[in-house]
C-alpha cells in the first residue's frame, strides 16, 4: 500500500499543538458552551438548576463531571426543536434519526455549524489519506441520516471531487468505481463487503481498482475486518467516529499513519468515560461508556451526551490529541446470555478468522426451553458448500466461540447469499425471545 501520511505542515496547527494548549482552548470554549445551553435550552437551565450546578461553577475541566448528563430520550421528549439553543430563523439545516422506534431525534444546524461540520470532516479525510484534487466516492445514505451530507459537505471543503452515490445498487457502485476511478470511498464496514462481494460475482480484481482509502463508520468494525478489506483491496482501511447528537461524522478519526484508535478533534468536542453504572468517570485507559460534551455548537449544545458506546481514552500519538480506541460495542446492544456480555463484533472477529465462511451473519436469539440461547446464521464461501464442508465449517466456527467468548452457539452454514444483505448499517442482532 501507498505511504498517505500527511505532511506536518498541511495540518491544522491545534493537531500538533501541546496538551497545555489544547486544554486551555477546551477550558475556555467549555465556559461559553455550558452557558450558551444555560441561558437558551430549558432543560438544561432546569437540570443544571436541580442539581444545583451553574456554568460559573466551571473552574477546571474536571469540574465537568458536577453537570448532569443528556440522554437520547431528551431529545425525544423535546421534540422537535425544543434543545435548539438559538431562534428558528438561525437554523439553516435539519438533520434526525429514522425514527424507527418511536419519534426521531432532531438536530439543527447554523451556518456556523455546517462550516464546523465541514472542517472537521475534511480533517478526518486528510488525517485517513485523502488530499485535495482526490475523488471520493460517498456510499453513505443522503437525507435525514447525517452521514451522506456530512461526509459530502467535508470531502468539498478539503478540496475533493465528490461521487454523491449513497447506499444501494451495488452493481453501480461497482460500476462508478471502475469508471470513474476514485482514491477514497466512505461506506458503512459491511456494505464494503457486500462491494467487494459484487467484485467478485463480476469477475474484477479488487486489487486493481483506483482505491487507495476506506473510511468506514456508522457501525462498530474490527481489525480482523481491517485486515481482510485491505488485502482484497489493497488500499488503506480507517475508522470515523461521530453521532448526530454530537454533530455527525467527523467526531474523531483514525490517522493513516498509525492506524491505532481514532485521534478525538478535541477542540471542539471534549471526552469523557464512565462507568456505565454509576456514571462516575474512569481514568484514561479503563473500558467504560463514551461521554461527549460539545465545545462550539451552536444550534444544539449538547453537554455530556451518554453515547452508548464502549470505549476507553488513550494518550495522542500521530496527533496531540486523545485517541479513543475502536468502539467495541454499545452498552446498550449488549447481549447478555446466562450471564455472559457478548458483542457482535466478537462473533465477527472468530468468524473472519475461521476458514470456508464468508464474513456475513446475523445473530438470533431465542427461547431453549426457559433458557436463552443463540443461533448464528453464517454463509459458506463458494468453494465450500459441500455438506461435508459446511459441516467442518460450522464446527470450527463454534468452537472459536466457546473458547474465546465463553458461550455455546449453535452454527447454522447456508449457502451464498443467504444471509439478509446491508444496505447501510447492518442488523446484526435479531431478537425472537418474546415470541417463543
Amino acid at each position: 500500500m501507498e505511504d498517505l501520511t500527511p505532511r506536518r505542515e498541511d495540518l491544522d496547527p491545534i493537531e500538533i499543538a501541546s496538551r497545555d494548549e489544547i486544554s486551555t482552548l477546551q477550558l475556555k470554549r467549555m465556559k461559553q458552551s455550558l452557558q450558551h445551553a444555560y441561558d437558551n435550552v430549558p432543560l438544561y437551565k432546569q437540570r443544571f438548576d436541580e442539581a444545583g450546578v451553574h456554568p460559573d461553577d466551571l473552574k477546571s475541566l474536571s469540574d465537568l463531571s458536577k453537570f448532569p448528563f443528556t440522554y437520547k430520550q431528551d431529545l425525544r421528549d423535546t421534540y422537535p426543536f425544543g434543545m435548539f439553543a438559538v431562534p428558528q430563523d438561525k437554523i439553516v439545516r435539519l438533520h434526525g434519526s429514522s425514527g424507527t422506534t418511536g419519534k426521531p431525534t432532531v438536530v439543527g444546524y447554523t451556518q456556523n455549524d455546517l462550516d464546523v461540520w465541514a472542517s472537521v470532516v475534511a480533517r478526518s479525510l486528510r488525517a485517513s489519506g485523502t488530499r485535495p484534487g482526490d475523488i471520493v466516492h460517498n456510499a453513505y445514505g443522503y437525507g435525514l441520516f447525517t452521514g451522506g451530507m456530512g461526509a459530502h459537505a467535508g470531502a468539498e471543503k478539503l478540496g475533493c471531487t465528490v461521487v454523491p452515490v449513497s447506499g444501494g445498487m451495488t452493481s453501480r457502485q461497482v460500476l462508478l468505481i471502475e469508471d470513474f476511478k476514485p482514491s477514497t470511498i466512505m461506506v458503512t464496514p459491511s456494505y464494503m463487503l457486500n462491494i467487494l462481494e459484487e467484485y467478485h460475482r463480476e469477475g474484477l480484481d479488487p486489487r486493481k481498482s483506483s482505491l487507495k482509502v476506506g473510511i468506514f463508520g456508522a457501525e462498530p468494525w474490527t481489525n480482523a475486518m481491517r485486515k481482510e478489506v485491505e488485502e482484497a483491496f489493497d488500499m488503506h482501511a480507517v475508522d470515523i467516529y461521530g453521532l448526530s447528537e454530537v454533530i455527525g461524522p467527523g467526531v474523531a478519526n483514525e490517522c493513516v499513519e498509525t492506524k491505532d484508535g481514532l485521534h478525538i478533534w478535541e477542540d471542539h468536542f471534549y471526552p469523557e468515560v464512565i462507568n456505565p453504572e454509576t456514571g462516575e468517570p474512569v481514568a484514561d485507559g479503563e473500558i467504560g461508556e463514551l461521554v461527549f460534551t460539545s465545545l462550539t455548537k451552536e444550534a444544539l449544545p449538547i453537554v455530556r451526551y451518554r453515547t452508548r458506546d464502549l470505549t476507553r481514552l488513550l494518550p495522542g500519538t500521530a496527533r496531540s490529541m486523545r485517541r479513543m480506541e475502536k468502539i467495541t460495542g454499545r452498552s446498550d446492544d449488549m447481549i447478555i446470555l446466562r450471564g455472559v456480555n457478548v458483542f457482535p463484533t466478537q462473533i465477527e472477529e472468530q468468524l473472519i478468522a475461521t476458514d470456508g465462511l464468508s464474513p456475513h451473519f446475523q445473530i438470533e436469539l431465542y427461547k431453549k426451553g426457559r433458557m436463552d440461547a443463540m443461533r448464528i446464521h453464517v454463509e459458506a464461501m463458494p468453494n465450500a458448500t459441500s455438506s461435508e464442508a459446511k459441516d467442518t465449517s460450522a464446527y470450527h466456527f463454534s468452537k472459536r466461540i466457546k473458547d474465546t467468548v465463553g458461550i455455546s452457539a449453535q452454527v447454522v452454514v447456508a449457502d451464498p447469499g443467504v444471509v439478509e444483505r446491508s444496505q447501510g448499517k447492518a442488523k446484526r442482532v435479531v431478537d425472537n425471545r418474546a415470541k417463543e
